[in-house]
C-alpha cells in the first residue's frame, strides 16, 4: 500500500474534506512559477503535497536533494512556508531554512550556501490573501514550463518517489546578515544622494533601506513598515499608484531620486528628481550604456515589451552592444541570459539580471538600486532627469492587457501571428509603412521600417494579453501601429476589455 495519499479530489466538499484533503488547483501552476489565493485554490495539506512533489522533481532531474527555503513577510506565510516544509522533509530533502527574506535573499543562499535549490515563499505584489512559491534547481535559475509541467503532472496525480523520509533540517538563522555584507563589501558612494526608498509595506521594506544606508544613501523611507494588508497599495513599481506615491514623496523631499521596491525585494522602479517616472525598460538602457562603455561589444537580453532604443540607441550602438529580444518572464530571461552568457538582460517589467562583475546572474532590485546610484555617482554633474533626457525620444504606450481567459489566450495569439504574419509575407503595409522585422518568439512583435513597432502576445500568469507600442518619429505613428493591433482584436469575441488604453 503506497504510504501517499491518492490523486487529488476535483473539488473539496465542506469542512471536513478541507481539514483532511490536500487541495491544489491546477491553474495555480503557471509557466515559471506557482500563484494560489489560499484557502480557496490551495489549503496547508495541498501546499505538504507540492514539497513533496518538489523533492520528487530534483530525484527525477538528478539534483541532489538539498534546498534553501524561506517566506516574505504575509499573515500566512510562514504555516504555509511549514506545510511546503514538512513535504520537502517527508521526502527526502535536506532543507536549510533562512526564515523572512526576500527571493533574492534566497536565490543569494543558495550560492552562499552551496545548495542547489530554491523555495521561495511569495506572491510578490499579488493582493494579501495569494501565496505562492518561486522555485529553483540550478543556480541562477528559476523553474521554465518544462518543470513546471512535470511538477503539476507529480503534484495533481500524487506520483511521488517513494521514500522512507530521511529529511533533515537546518536553521540558518544570519543570512539576512550575510547578503546585506555582501552588498556592501564595497565603498560608498562618493556623490551624496538623497533617495526615496518606497517598499509599498511589503518585505523589502525589512532590508532596502538599511543597505542603502550602509552605502552613503540618505535615505528617506516612504511605506517601508511591514503590513500584508498592503493599506497604501500594492508594492509593485509597475502600478501607478506606488509610482505616483514615489513622485509626490521625490517632490516633497527634494530627492535625487525615487526607488520602488516590489513585494518580495526582486524588482526596482525609479522616479527621477522631478517626479516623472521612467519606464523600466529606459532604465535598462541607461544602464546598458554604463555597461558597454566598460565592456565594448557586449551582448544584452532584452524582452519583447521592450523599447527599440536596445538596438536603435547611436550610444549603445557606438560601443558595440549587440541585442537578443526573448520571452517576456523572468525564468525565461535569466534562462536566456545564462545561455547566452550576455553580459546583462531587461525586462520591462523590472526584473534586471546582472551578471559578473555587477551581480550573480538573478534578479535583484537592491542590485537594480545600487547600479542605479553607481550610474549617479560616475556622473556628479548630471541628474537622473538629465540622464533620462539623454535617451533619443520615443512615444511609448504602457503595458495594455485586455482581458482574456486562460484556456482560449494562446489559441487568439496563435490566429494573431498567422492574420498579421500573413500580411507581412504578402508585402502589405501596416499603419502605413512597409514591415522591417518581425519576432515571433512570444506573440508576434512587427518592427516597422522607421522603427515603429507593436507586440501582442499572451500574458504569463494573468487572464489576459499583452499590447505594447512604441515609434520614435510620432505620436501618431505609435497610435496608427496600435489601430492595427487593436482593430484585430476589437473582432475576437474571446477578448475582452483593456486595464488601460491609450
Amino acid at each position: 500500500m503506497s504510504m501517499f495519499p491518492l490523486p487529488l479530489p476535483a473539488i473539496l466538499q465542506n469542512t471536513y474534506e478541507f481539514e483532511s484533503l490536500p487541495l491544489v488547483k491546477p491553474t495555480g501552476f503557471r509557466e515559471y512559477d506557482a500563484r494560489w489565493l489560499f484557502e480557496d485554490e490551495i489549503n496547508l495539506l495541498g501546499m505538504q503535497y507540492l514539497g513533496l512533489g518538489i523533492a520528487t522533481l530534483l530525484e527525477e532531474f538528478g539534483v541532489e536533494k538539498k534546498i534553501v527555503l524561506a517566506h516574505d513577510f504575509r499573515g500566512y506565510s510562514a504555516s504555509i512556508k511549514m506545510a511546503l516544509m514538512s513535504g520537502l522533509l517527508a521526502g527526502g530533502c535536506e532543507v536549510h531554512d533562512i526564515g523572512l527574506a526576500l527571493t533574492p535573499i534566497a536565490y543569494f543562499a543558495q550560492f552562499e550556501l552551496d545548495v542547489p535549490a530554491v523555495a521561495m515563499v511569495t506572491a510578490s505584489h499579488n493582493d494579501n490573501g495569494w501565496t505562492g512559491v518561486k522555485m529553483g534547481m540550478q543556480r541562477p535559475l528559476t523553474y521554465g514550463p518544462k518543470e513546471m509541467g512535470r511538477l503539476k503532472e507529480i503534484v495533481l496525480n500524487a506520483q511521488f518517489t517513494q521514500t522512507d523520509g530521511g529529511g533533515k533540517l537546518i536553521r540558518v538563522n544570519d543570512m539576512p546578515d550575510r547578503y546585506s555584507a555582501d552588498l556592501t563589501n564595497r565603498k560608498p558612494f562618493k556623490r551624496k544622494m538623497k533617495a526615496v526608498v518606497a517598499c509599498g509595506n511589503g518585505t523589502a521594506g525589512a532590508f532596502a533601506p538599511k543597505i542603502l544606508e550602509k552605502l552613503g544613501v540618505e535615505v528617506i523611507p516612504l511605506h517601508t513598515d511591514l503590513d500584508h494588508t498592503f493599506p497604501n497599495h500594492n508594492p509593485n513599481p509597475e502600478d501607478l499608484a506606488m509610482l505616483h506615491a514615489v513622485a509626490d514623496a521625490v517632490k516633497e523631499y527634494g530627492a535625487d531620486v525615487g526607488l520602488a521596491f516590489d513585494g518580495d525585494g526582486d524588482r526596482c522602479g525609479v522616479v527621477d528628481n522631478t517626479g516623472d517616472e521612467i519606464f523600466a525598460d529606459k532604465v535598462g538602457v541607461l544602464l546598458a550604456r554604463e555597461i558597454s562603455a566598460d565592456h565594448p561589444n557586449s551582448l544584452f537580453v532584452v524582452d519583447v515589451k521592450s523599447t527599440g532604443l536596445f538596438s536603435a540607441d547611436p550610444i549603445l550602438q557606438k560601443n558595440g552592444a549587440k541585442v537578443d529580444y526573448w520571452k517576456t518572464g523572468h525564468s525565461h530571461i535569466k534562462r536566456r541570459n545564462f545561455e547566452l552568457g550576455a553580459i546583462a538582460a531587461f525586462e520591462k517589467s523590472g526584473h534586471f539580471f546582472l551578471n559578473a562583475p555587477y551581480g550573480k546572474g538573478y534578479d535583484d532590485g537592491i542590485v537594480t538600486a545600487i547600479i542605479v546610484l553607481d550610474m549617479l555617482d560616475r556622473n556628479p554633474d548630471k541628474t537622473v532627469e538629465d540622464l533620462k533626457n539623454s535617451l533619443p525620444k520615443t512615444w511609448q504606450s504602457p503595458t495594455m492587457s485586455p482581458k482574456c481567459a486562460d484556456e482560449i489566450k494562446y489559441d487568439v495569439i496563435d490566429r494573431a501571428v498567422d492574420y498579421f504574419q500573413k500580411r507581412v509575407d504578402s508585402g502589405e503595409k501596416i499603419a502605413g509603412q512597409a514591415v522591417a522585422d518581425v519576432i515571433t518568439v512570444n506573440g508576434i512583435r512587427i518592427a516597422l521600417e522607421d522603427g515603429t513597432w507593436g507586440l501582442v502576445r499572451a500574458s504569463s500568469n494573468k487572464p489576459e494579453l499583452v499590447v505594447v507600442v512604441e515609434s520614435p518619429t510620432s505620436e501618431a505613428n505609435m497610435r496608427a501601429i496600435f489601430a492595427e493591433i487593436d482593430g484585430w482584436l476589437e473582432q475576437q469575441e474571446e477578448v475582452g476589455e483593456y486595464n488601460q488604453k491609450i
